[in-house]
Protein backbone atom coordinates (compact mmCIF):
# COMPACT_ATOMS: atom_id res chain seq x y z
CA UNK A 1 0.00 0.00 0.00
CA UNK A 2 1.09 3.33 -0.76
CA UNK A 3 1.18 6.43 1.63
CA UNK A 4 0.90 9.10 0.51
CA UNK A 5 3.68 12.09 2.06
CA UNK A 6 0.17 13.74 3.15
CA UNK A 7 -0.76 10.94 5.43
CA UNK A 8 2.59 10.44 6.70
CA UNK A 9 2.83 14.51 7.91
CA UNK A 10 -0.54 14.39 9.36
CA UNK A 11 0.70 10.89 11.43
CA UNK A 12 4.10 12.29 12.42
CA UNK A 13 2.14 15.74 14.06
CA UNK A 14 -0.51 13.60 15.82
CA UNK A 15 2.84 11.41 17.37
CA UNK A 16 4.38 14.84 17.90
CA UNK A 17 1.25 16.53 19.87
CA UNK A 18 0.19 13.07 21.23
CA UNK A 19 3.88 12.99 23.23
CA UNK A 20 4.52 16.38 23.86
CA UNK A 21 1.29 17.76 24.83
CA UNK A 22 0.89 17.84 28.97
CA UNK A 23 -1.70 15.08 29.67
CA UNK A 24 -3.19 16.08 33.35
CA UNK A 25 -1.49 14.07 35.68
CA UNK A 26 -3.61 11.28 37.45
CA UNK A 27 -4.61 11.02 40.45
CA UNK A 28 -2.05 9.04 41.88
CA UNK A 29 0.78 9.76 40.23
CA UNK A 30 3.86 11.36 42.23
CA UNK A 31 4.25 15.59 41.21
CA UNK A 32 6.69 17.46 42.38
CA UNK A 33 4.89 20.26 43.01
CA UNK A 34 0.82 21.20 43.46
CA UNK A 35 -0.21 21.42 39.92
CA UNK A 36 -1.40 18.65 37.65
CA UNK A 37 -1.38 20.09 34.66
CA UNK A 38 -3.11 18.95 31.29
CA UNK A 39 -5.21 20.62 28.58
CA UNK A 40 -8.13 22.35 29.90
CA UNK A 41 -10.11 20.59 26.75
CA UNK A 42 -9.66 17.17 28.40
CA UNK A 43 -12.18 18.16 31.08
CA UNK A 44 -15.32 17.95 28.37
CA UNK A 45 -14.09 15.48 26.14
CA UNK A 46 -16.56 14.21 23.26
CA UNK A 47 -15.47 10.61 23.82
CA UNK A 48 -15.65 9.81 27.67
CA UNK A 49 -12.05 9.75 28.96
CA UNK A 50 -10.48 10.78 25.48
CA UNK A 51 -7.24 12.63 26.74
CA UNK A 52 -4.83 14.13 24.78
CA UNK A 53 -1.10 14.51 25.66
CA UNK A 54 1.40 12.36 27.51
CA UNK A 55 2.31 12.30 31.05
CA UNK A 56 6.25 12.00 30.09
CA UNK A 57 6.51 15.72 31.62
CA UNK A 58 6.37 13.96 35.11
CA UNK A 59 9.82 12.28 34.25
CA UNK A 60 11.42 15.85 33.87
CA UNK A 61 12.77 15.98 37.11
CA UNK A 62 13.66 12.44 37.96
CA UNK A 63 17.11 10.70 37.93
CA UNK A 64 17.38 8.94 34.09
CA UNK A 65 17.47 5.40 35.30
CA UNK A 66 15.94 1.90 33.99
CA UNK A 67 12.77 2.77 35.59
CA UNK A 68 12.71 6.39 34.14
CA UNK A 69 12.92 4.62 30.54
CA UNK A 70 10.46 2.10 31.17
CA UNK A 71 8.36 5.00 32.71
CA UNK A 72 8.69 6.72 29.11
CA UNK A 73 8.22 4.04 26.97
CA UNK A 74 5.07 3.49 29.40
CA UNK A 75 3.75 7.19 29.05
CA UNK A 76 4.60 7.02 25.05
CA UNK A 77 2.25 4.14 24.19
CA UNK A 78 -0.60 5.57 26.42
CA UNK A 79 -0.07 8.97 24.69
CA UNK A 80 -0.47 6.83 21.26
CA UNK A 81 -3.16 3.88 22.27
CA UNK A 82 -5.72 6.13 20.26
CA UNK A 83 -3.66 5.57 17.04
CA UNK A 84 -4.81 1.67 17.31
CA UNK A 85 -7.91 2.00 18.59
CA UNK A 86 -9.22 4.75 15.48
CA UNK A 87 -8.01 2.31 12.94
CA UNK A 88 -4.88 5.01 11.59
CA UNK A 89 -1.87 2.22 12.04
CA UNK A 90 -1.93 -1.81 13.61
CA UNK A 91 0.71 -1.82 16.05
CA UNK A 92 2.58 0.77 17.70
CA UNK A 93 6.66 0.19 18.43
CA UNK A 94 8.08 2.66 21.07
CA UNK A 95 11.85 2.62 21.02
CA UNK A 96 13.83 4.19 23.76
CA UNK A 97 18.10 4.93 23.58
CA UNK A 98 20.01 6.55 26.67
CA UNK A 99 22.53 8.37 25.66
CA UNK A 100 23.48 9.93 28.78
CA UNK A 101 23.17 10.26 32.25
CA UNK A 102 20.97 12.87 31.26
CA UNK A 103 19.06 12.30 27.72
CA UNK A 104 17.38 9.75 26.50
CA UNK A 105 16.16 9.47 22.90
CA UNK A 106 12.02 8.41 22.31
CA UNK A 107 11.34 6.78 18.62
CA UNK A 108 8.26 5.78 17.47
CA UNK A 109 7.37 3.20 14.64
CA UNK A 110 4.21 3.07 13.32
CA UNK A 111 2.64 -0.08 12.04
CA UNK A 112 0.09 1.04 9.33
CA UNK A 113 -2.72 -0.89 7.45
CA UNK A 114 -0.59 -3.20 4.77
CA UNK A 115 2.29 -3.31 6.56
CA UNK A 116 4.28 0.00 5.69
CA UNK A 117 6.13 1.38 8.78
CA UNK A 118 6.43 4.79 9.46
CA UNK A 119 9.54 5.55 11.54
CA UNK A 120 8.63 8.81 13.68
CA UNK A 121 12.00 10.49 15.28
CA UNK A 122 11.53 13.37 16.96
CA UNK A 123 14.63 14.93 16.60
CA UNK A 124 14.30 14.87 12.72
CA UNK A 125 10.99 16.25 13.26
CA UNK A 126 12.60 19.27 15.18
CA UNK A 127 15.53 19.63 12.73
CA UNK A 128 12.67 19.86 9.99
CA UNK A 129 10.81 22.32 12.00
CA UNK A 130 13.59 24.75 12.87
CA UNK A 131 15.58 23.81 9.51
CA UNK A 132 19.31 22.38 11.16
Amino acid sequence: MFVSNNLKAALTRSVLISLFTWRRASSDDPIDDDERYGWWGDSFPMVANDRIGSRLWLLRRVKLTAQTQLDAEFYAREALQWLIDDGHCSAIEIQTERLDAQRLNLRTVLTLAGGERLDINPNHSWQVTYAV
